[in-house]
């Protein structure tokens, strides 16, 4: 299925939910929405899906007009984040439902929702009801009741956010596997820049109802093309450093800090004189690591220890960094602390905040 959405806009009373947009799906694989709360992403997905219809502008599956064509009619399944079953039927028969609207054959049901159910690791719950299920259990059998239409448009709109973290690998993991045949388009809405890479994929950045961004999805995040796409992509935020570019090349933050510029660095800034450094936090460290690496005396303001990783939120006269840091560090607020990063790191964007430099080399994490 090709999915094309022209020029779309969506409009209630005073309000833009979608300013003027357009997006192709790439067929057979997973197109994440990426934005946080109120970006657009719920708007955009029921455009697609023929619940609601656009302000302006076209939808078209396999270049046919269907923008006023109603979600019964059109060949898609669609999961919302929260758990909806028929609380009166058996997990079997939540899964069969769709196949009996289609008077699929009995034997045929049977096969397909064992299948189903054996694929999402539902078997052994496929006589209990919604409610004696957990939550995890509740999503999987919506998933299955989506999955066993073998629907050309599967949308998913923020499927694990009410899961515990476990649950949400486990399950994001399973859905990766189930997409990976290349047989059904997938829109998958997420807030989390991490949910993003993990799922890859291509993806399409949202931000109060604009599209910032489209690509695949490793490539835009490590090229943002403008600076509120990064903040988007970046989990902790990114940190934000403006700058002057002296003559010699040489960068001065407003704290005195100066940061000597590479010449490909310094290629892409022209006749600049004001830029804005974006520095993601687990280029952030405790140790120089590199020969090059540059040493920023700071305070702490909060640190944070999330499993294998601390947060640690630090300051510099006006300068706020946060350091995504690997292991369990004990930092006392107030206490002095230096950390490192490299002039490499650098993301360049020029003062009204389109990308002028990258850096060359790939960057995992979020």
């Amino acid at each position: 299925m090709r999915l094309v959405l022209e020029n779309i806009s969506k409009k209630q009373g005073a309000q833009d939910h979608l300013t003027p947009l357009s997006l192709a799906l790439v067929p057979g694989t997973i197109n994440v929405l990426l934005g946080t709360t109120q970006a657009g992403k719920t708007t955009l997905m029921r455009i697609m899906a023929g619940l609601d219809r656009p302000t302006r502008g076209r939808v078209l599956v396999d270049d046919n007009d269907v923008t006023g064509v109603p979600v019964r009619q059109r060949n898609l399944a669609m999961v919302y984040q929260q758990f909806i079953n028929y609380p009166s039927f058996s997990v079997f028969e939540n899964i069969a439902s769709p196949l009996r609207i289609q008077r699929v054959p009995e034997a045929e049901i049977r096969t397909r929702v064992h299948d189903m159910a054996e694929r999402l690791h539902i078997t052994a719950h496929l006589e209990r009801v919604p409610a004696q299920l957990s939550g995890g259990q509740q999503q999987r059998c919506a998933l299955a009741r989506a999955l066993i239409k073998n629907t050309e448009l599967l949308l998913l709109d923020e499927p694990l956010v009410n899961l515990d973290y476990k649950l949400r690998e486990e399950l994001r993991k399973e859905l990766s596997e189930l997409f990976s045949d290349g047989r059904t388009t997938v829109v998958y809405a997420t807030t989390e820049p991490l949910e993003a890479l993990q799922l890859g994929g291509h993806i399409a950045v949202l931000h109060e109802g604009r599209l910032l961004q489209q690509g695949r999805t490793l490539d835009v995040f490590n090229a943002p093309n403008c600076i509120q796409s990064a903040r988007t992509f970046s989990d902790p935020p990114i940190n934000l450093m403006p700058a002057t570019i002296g003559a010699d090349g040489i960068a001065q933050l407003d704290d005195g800090l100066t940061v000597p510029l590479s010449q490909a660095q310094r290629g892409k800034l022209g006749n600049l004189a004001q830029v804005v450094f974006g520095l993601r936090a687990h280029s952030v460290r405790l140790t120089p690591e590199q020969p090059n690496a540059l040493p920023i005396d700071t305070e702490v303001d909060l640190s944070e220890i999330s499993g294998s990783e601390t947060y640690a939120h630090l300051h510099r006269g006006e300068l706020s960094l946060v350091a995504q840091l690997s292991g369990v560090h004990t930092l006392a607020i107030g206490a002095r602390c230096t950390v490192y990063f490299r002039p490499d790191d650098l993301f360049i964007f020029d003062p009204a905040g389109a990308l002028l430099f990258a850096p060359t080399q790939p960057t995992a994490g979020a």
